[in-house]
């Protein structure tokens, strides 16, 4: 008989039936506070009625065109509306399936355009799974070990995590800083590297937002020595944290910007947007794929993009964050063992330690099941899995938040008690 590979692990043991906004419902019609959104892809809710009535029109017209063969229009009206929302300057665009296709997309377009071999990625960053992707991922092992060699060209420099190390902000970002001048001295010359691939906020690493001063520093060293600043934006952009683009906190400037998840509120689409002239140097053939940029996903994009601007979602982030936030700040000031809450928006992580002051996967994991079992569904993160994260879709609302932060209070004081 055909099964699932056990290797497989679900975070729950809910089999969804149906969703609406916020919410999932299993097969017994119970109903879950779905604060994960499929770890923040579900940018306008469970079936938002104007993205499920735009791909249901689609797939009565044309399902798949594939855009290296014919074009289709859900594609070129997707570029105009894309350039009404990226960033200043990044007006070319390429489209795939996932967030690990389009950091391949942007890591192969950045040595071809560079002619430079190797790239720069930060501890804690998280890329994707597939080979390259997986190389350039350091926010754990279960992610790149188990099939050596893989890709060569991939340097590690350290991100700002105060956390981890113990230290002030400022501390961590000198440090960052200075080890990668460091790095570019000793271990890859400018000369031979292509890109800084950073995330705006550390995503599987445990939900640590970087700061202003340490991607103003990266961009000057770019800047300096001729490499490109490759933002991932897979799980911080459509705004989730608040703003429309994770980066837009920092000010910071792309030469390529990735994108995926929220995109298309659940149908598969990734992108990369570029400058003109770095887009220009990709080699012929190089981008392409059977099922990228499908035309039902660009008409889910659409509608997406309408309901984010429409239903003023960006705002809502940011406000529901704020109020998310101190939610979970009561909580954890009423637990020693939550030692921080952070993050941006709609993407705040709960951090446990132990007695010890060392991470606690264990006490995060528990917590996380008991908030399941008690209607709250949530995902864990960080090198320990010590982080329980929250990531509702953009549309939650005030009551959901608070319903959410009493379910977590008692999940969180039903575990440490």
């Amino acid at each position: 008989m055909a099964e699932l590979s056990s290797i497989l692990k679900q975070a729950t043991g809910v089999i969804a039936a149906r969703g609406e906004g916020v919410h999932l419902y299993d097969e017994e019609g119970r109903r879950y506070l779905d604060f994960t959104a499929g770890i923040g892809v579900t940018s306008t809710g469970h079936c938002h009625p104007r993205v499920v009535e735009a791909a249901q029109r689609q797939v009565a017209t044309l399902i798949h065109a594939q855009y290296t063969t014919v074009m289709h229009r859900p594609l070129l009206d997707l570029v105009d509306r894309l350039g009404e929302v990226l960033p200043t300057g990044l007006d070319r665009m390429f489209f795939a399936n996932s967030g690990s296709e389009g950091v391949e997309a942007a890591l192969r377009l950045a040595r071809q355009s560079t002619a430079r071999p190797n790239v720069v990625v930060f501890h804690g960053g998280f890329h994707g799974r597939t080979v390259a992707a997986a190389s350039m991922t350091t926010s754990g092992t279960k992610f790149r070990a188990g099939f050596s060699p893989i890709m060569g060209g991939v340097v590690i420099a350290p991100f700002p995590n105060p956390t981890h190390y113990g230290w002030s902000e400022e501390e961590a970002t000198d440090f960052a800083l200075r080890e990668l001048d460091y790095l570019l001295q000793t271990v890859t010359t400018p000369a031979e590297t292509a890109a800084f691939f950073v995330e705006p906020v550390l995503g599987e690493g445990g939900y640590v937002p970087a700061n202003t001063r340490f991607l103003a520093g990266l961009r000057e060293r770019a800047d300096r020595h001729g490499i490109l600043l490759v933002l991932d934006e897979v799980q911080t952009g459509w705004g989730r944290t608040g703003k429309f683009w994770g980066g837009d906190h920092f000010d910071a400037r792309a030469d390529i910007l990735i994108t995926a998840k929220g995109l298309a509120s659940g149908f598969p689409l990734s992108a990369i947007a570029a400058r003109a002239d770095i887009m220009e140097k990709a080699w012929p053939g190089s981008q392409g794929g059977t099922y990228g940029a499908n035309a039902v996903a660009c008409a889910a994009a659409l509608a997406t993009l309408d309901v984010i601007q429409s239903e003023g979602l960006v705002q809502n982030s940011a406000a529901r964050g704020a109020e998310l936030r101190a939610v979970l700040q009561d909580v954890a000031s009423a637990h020693k063992n939550i030692t921080d809450v952070r993050g941006l928006g709609l993407m705040l992580g709960n951090e446990f330690r132990d007695a010890n002051g060392d991470p606690d996967g264990a006490t995060a994991a528990a917590a996380q099941q008991e908030a399941a079992k008690r209607g709250l569904l949530l995902l864990t993160c960080g090198a320990w899995g010590e982080v329980v994260r929250f990531i509702p879709a953009l549309v939650v609302n005030s009551e959901q938040v608070k319903e959410a932060g009493t379910i977590w209070a008692e999940a969180v004081t039903a575990v440490t008690a």
